[in-house]
């Protein structure tokens, strides 16, 4: 019935009609032992695995339709949630949007975001397995034009399709545009007030704990004159400690977290600043999933607050966000720090900035656990609100951006990093590391392209130092072609040095994309959007597909 399913909807795309959307995509992976990685003997029996998303919509007038159809045969890739099996609907929706009358209800799957995400978010991210929609009816309405209301309530996806959680999610958000109602004429300001409630069902795991957990937030915004800023505070009520599956009823603590933004810009010139304290926030859609490795049933969204970095080398001692209490291990109860990013670009002409200008970036961050004690009575932790604990990572980084001429570029960067590993997974010791790294691109033929990238990693602990490097060639605006490696050659265990090599290709044309390669996957943390997934060491050949009409 399902494969019938997914014919009728692509006969039915192909019928004309231009209110209708299609996009397609499938990432497949065919494993392989060498020498040196090889795959989970618990997962050797499926080499081949494949990830299929086909998604189609539908428009007619005020009306839209649609559905996601998923495959995943005969197994997902590695590292992706065993609920994810067979073909099934992925999520499936009814949306009505009044424009004229600032009425939007849909009926379904949705996603939906409350301020920063900080008290909840709903999102997919298929590259590292995330699909928190909500099953259930969102409803937006503008009350006047400077007053927005979002109401919702639903249960949240934590599989295939309807595979939905135990509990109940439900909550506004109301947002005032306070600049236009009072009419200041310099300043954009605003505030916004949310609420969400779970509503757990009752069984044996949540015996003598209260079904309804409350949170709310409240936030302000204000920019003017090249400033800006926004403040949110969100306190969630308090809830009993899960660590890995386990329910600690007795030892119950109460979640808030404080994120305040800055910063200025101008022509040339940018500073900002991003300042969070978290206690306690981890927030799932059933307690015996707080901690799930796979982040089935995350209610809200907290992304590492650290510049995102573009070169293999940077990613290897990644910072995690970590909001989840601890009391019994390390007596965590969240994080505590800051980053900040300054960009300046030397005047084209100047002795910095050259014939063709010089762009220069600043960033760093500084996190820590809060430091906290264990009550009398052993049912949580205190703490005072601004006092910094063990530190848990620091980065400092410099990026300069040269164009030498209309058809070449360069970019520089230098990165030094504090990773204490003992307190973010429990594995190696701290690491110290510096990092360089620089590429070039050199574009002839008006059409062709070549990039070179090389980067040294030192680093005093773990598995020491590191190289790596990429040469790409753009042949023309469809092909291009990579290959590059990682190589820990300062790995004090000789057995253990290994070249994480991979060759590919890619074709492009129009919305459609074909890519290629073969290698090897370097075991770690995946981060997209400074939201993390673990990975395990991987060897062999992935095509990918995307296209859309």
């Amino acid at each position: 019935m399902k494969r019938i399913l997914l014919a009728g909807i692509l006969l039915t795309a192909y019928s004309g009609y231009s209110q209708i959307r299609v996009g397609f995509e499938n990432n497949s992976q065919w494993y392989v032992d060498d020498k040196k990685v090889k795959i989970d003997p618990q997962e050797a029996e499926d080499r081949l695995r494949t990830n299929s998303y086909l998604k189609v919509d539908y428009d007619y007038k005020k009306w839209s339709f649609g559905t996601q159809i998923e495959a995943y045969e005969p197994k997902a890739l590695l590292n992706y949630s065993p609920d994810f099996e067979g073909v099934d609907i992925g999520t499936i929706y009814a949306r009505y949007n009044d424009y004229e009358n600032g009425l939007d209800i849909t009926a379904g799957h949705f996603y939906d975001q409350f301020g920063s995400g900080l008290l909840f978010r709903s999102w997919e991210d298929r590259q590292i397995g995330i699909n928190n929609a909500v099953f259930g009816l969102n409803a937006k309405y503008d009350i006047t034009e400077n007053i927005k209301i979002t109401a919702l309530g639903g249960k949240q996806r934590i599989g295939m399709g309807f595979d939905l959680s135990d509990s109940y999610l439900f909550g506004g958000d109301l947002n005032f545009d306070l600049g236009s109602m009072f009419k200041f004429e310099e300043i954009d300001f605003g505030a916004g007030v949310s609420y969400l409630g779970r509503l757990e069902e009752k069984n044996d795991y949540n015996k003598g704990l209260d079904e309804l957990t409350n949170a709310m937030s409240f936030r302000l915004n204000a920019s003017g004159g090249g400033f800006y800023g926004d403040v949110e505070y969100v306190y969630k009520q308090e809830d009993a400690l899960v660590e890995l599956g386990r329910l600690y009823p007795k030892v119950k603590q109460a979640g808030n977290a404080l994120l305040i933004n800055g910063g200025y810009s101008q022509k040339g010139v940018a500073l900002n600043l991003n300042l969070r304290r978290m206690e306690n926030m981890a927030f799932y859609s059933q307690r015996d999933l707080n901690g799930d490795i796979y982040m089935r049933g995350v209610i809200n969204y907290i992304p590492a607050l650290t510049k995102q970095y573009d070169y293999s080398l940077q990613n290897i001692y990644v910072y995690q966000a970590q909001p989840n209490f601890d009391m019994n291990m390390q007596r965590k109860l969240g994080e505590i720090g800051g980053q900040f990013d300054f960009f300046y670009e030397f005047e084209k002409g100047s002795a910095l900035g050259g014939k063709h200008g010089t762009n220069l970036v600043l960033n760093g961050s500084y996190w820590a656990g809060i430091k906290s004690e264990v009550k009398k009575n052993k049912t949580g932790v205190t703490s005072d609100f601004l006092d910094f604990g063990e530190k848990y990572y620091h980065d400092f980084g410099m990026e300069v951006r040269k164009k030498w001429s209309k058809d070449w570029s360069s970019i520089f960067m230098f990165l030094n990093q504090y990773y204490n590993s003992p307190f973010l997974n429990g594995e190696f010791e701290v690491v110290k590391t510096n990092i360089v790294s620089a590429e070039s691109t050199y574009q002839f033929l008006d059409n062709k392209s070549v990039r070179l990238e090389l980067q040294h990693l030192w680093a005093d602990a773990d598995k020491k130092n590191w190289a790596g490097g990429t040469v790409e060639f753009a042949a023309n605006a469809n092909w291009s072609f990579y290959v590059s490696d990682m190589y820990n050659y300062g790995n004090d265990i000789e057995e253990e040095r290994i070249h994480y090599y991979n060759v590919g290709a890619s074709f492009t044309k129009g919305t459609t994309r074909v890519s290629a390669s073969y290698g090897r996957q370097r075991g770690g943390l995946l981060c997209v959007g400074g939201v993390c997934r673990m990975v395990s060491e991987a060897a062999g050949l992935t095509i990918g597909i995307t296209t859309s009409f």
